[in-house]
């Protein structure tokens, strides 16, 4: 045995399908196509959804409501933790802080919302407050500033 004769096993690898090549080949007239319909012509691509002429679901289901351009999306931060993070010993809490213990993003708005319990005097710095968090924070003596 050598590079010369080397060949796939048995049975391994297959011959292309040629279709369109006359009608000794057995595919040629229709190249598997079937007759007639839009799938047997060329240049047929079907649209995304399409149903077969049936009204396709994306037209059937209603729509409602709106979407506000002027949506602001803050990322939530409970008060727990918050004490979390307090417990740390980090007793001024701003964004740099909140980005680097991965709880924001670098481009998101960060709002301080009032769930759980707050038992250390901080001083957070965000861009909104709720306002339980807020009376929470100042009634520990602490600071709410709002960027």
């Amino acid at each position: 045995m050598n590079l010369s004769n080397l060949k796939p096993a048995e049975g391994s690898t297959k011959s292309r399908k040629r279709i369109g090549r006359g009608p000794g080949s057995g595919k040629g007239g229709t190249s598997t196509r079937g007759h007639k319909g839009a799938k047997s012509r060329s240049g047929y691509s079907r649209k995304i959804g399409f149903e077969g002429g049936q009204m396709p679901l994306q037209r059937r289901v209603p729509k409602f409501g709106f979407t506000n351009i002027n949506r602001k999306e803050y990322k939530a931060i409970n008060l727990d933790t918050i004490q979390a993070l307090a417990d740390k010993n980090v007793a001024e809490i701003t964004l740099e802080t909140l980005i680097n213990a991965g709880l924001a993003s670098k481009n998101s708005l960060v709002k301080i919302l009032g769930n759980g319990k707050l038992t250390s005097k901080v001083s957070i710095t965000a861009h909104a407050f709720s306002k339980t968090a807020k009376e929470a924070i100042e009634a520990l003596e602490g600071t709410a500033t709002t960027i």
